[in-house]
């Protein structure tokens, strides 16, 4: 979740990954040799349609999640799915690779999470041989080069998030720390959740398309409703390290913090990181949006306030049946109504319930969470 797509998953935590038996795996130099262990597509007389994942790296548990449940449900589908990966986040060299070999391979379709706008031209021709390409997480620049992209409502992660801060507030002034993605770049995911929780917390963002245009002080209107002050944006390129320095420079800022924005789970833990060593974690409640099963843990803890969950295995899975199912006769995925993508859905996971808002438990939402 969007960044461009080459920093998506600059919001997740990472960790190794070994490859699953059954399904093709393809990384780095090995990619152009690597053929499904099913021979491929539905031409190869099989009976099975041939699908190609390609993902921006497998060291990532977000995307270990999507490969796991497209193998899942594969297996359901009868679909041949080749799964090909970047060695790296934006390694577009392999996976243009990948996108040619499930052209000469007679795939049906293609799932996608792109490392950048240099796979366009390959997904172009992928969509002029008769493939349905379908983009996972984050819809690709200009957002046509997939037939469609199957995402989570950034926006509205980040509006559930600040409807809660507003409510769990009670009318108590706000001293908000924004922790970003980016402050020297514009990406989608960095706008659309910090702009989402300020619209929770009944703040006007002050632009469509960038950050830190808000009024500096004012009234929020959410729950209660009360005063605000923005004590700082600072970025955090989506990683424990630079969300605990993030914090850092806030607090320099204004010690008297006591809501923080996280734009994903790594920044929000930094972040808490920074407010222990200052003896503050006690004082300031903590938003992030992610929905990993370590970051429904932070929020049993208290570590987090609340989390705004994604579904990144569901996106996958439901791909991998909408092209199945368009192989073997059926209509093509339309879009989520009102919106440009196939919204997968979010939701707000906190310890307790505030105000009305409908929430999860960590418990309740741990069916769902991905990663360890």
């Amino acid at each position: 979740m969007n960044l461009s797509s080459s920093q998506a998953s600059g919001l997740r935590s990472r960790r190794t990954r070994a490859a699953a038996v059954g399904v093709t795996i393809c990384l780095g130099a090995t990619l152009a040799a690597c053929g499904s262990s099913d021979s491929g597509s539905s031409s190869s007389g099989s009976g099975k349609v041939g699908v190609s994942l390609i993902l921006k790296t497998l060291s990532n548990p977000y995307f270990v999640s999507m490969e796991k449940d497209a193998k899942t449900q594969a297996a359901k589908d009868k679909v041949s799915l080749t799964v090909a990966a970047g060695t790296s986040d934006g390694d577009t060299q392999t996976q243009i690779t990948a996108i040619d070999n499930a052209v000469s391979r007679g795939d049906k379709g293609i799932l996608i999470t792109t490392n950048g706008d240099a796979v366009n031209t390959a997904l172009k021709r992928a969509k002029q041989a008769g493939l349905f390409v379908i983009a996972l997480d984050t819809a690709p620049n200009p957002a046509n080069v997939a037939d469609i992209t199957y995402a989570t409502d950034n926006e509205q992660a980040g509006k559930l998030d600040g409807q809660y801060a507003a409510a769990a507030l009670n009318g108590k002034p706000a001293v908000i720390a924004m922790l970003d993605l980016f402050n020297n770049q514009v990406v989608s995911v960095d706008i659309d959740r910090d702009h989402g929780f300020l619209e929770g917390m009944g703040i006007d963002p002050g632009s469509k398309t960038e950050n830190g245009k808000e009024a500096k002080t004012g009234k929020y209107t959410g729950g209660t409703g009360g005063t605000y002050t923005i004590a700082c944006h600072q970025p955090t390129q989506g990683a424990i390290d630079g969300g605990r320095t993030a914090m850092e420079n806030c607090l320099s800022a204004n010690p008297n913090i006591n809501v923080v924005y996280a734009i994903n789970e790594p920044a929000g833990e930094g972040a808490y990181n920074a407010l222990k060593a200052a003896n503050k974690e006690k004082s300031v409640a903590i938003y992030a949006i992610d929905g990993s099963c370590s970051g429904l843990k932070n929020v049993t803890s208290g570590e987090f306030a609340a989390d705004a969950v994604q579904y990144p295995g569901k996106m996958a899975a439901l791909g991998v049946s909408s092209i199945a199912k368009l192989a073997r006769g059926g209509s093509k995925p339309s879009v989520t109504n009102g919106k440009s993508f196939y919204d997968t859905g979010t939701a707000l996971v906190a310890a307790k319930a505030i105000g009305g808002l409908t929430i999860q438990s960590p418990s309740q939402a741990a069916s769902a969470c991905w990663g360890s």
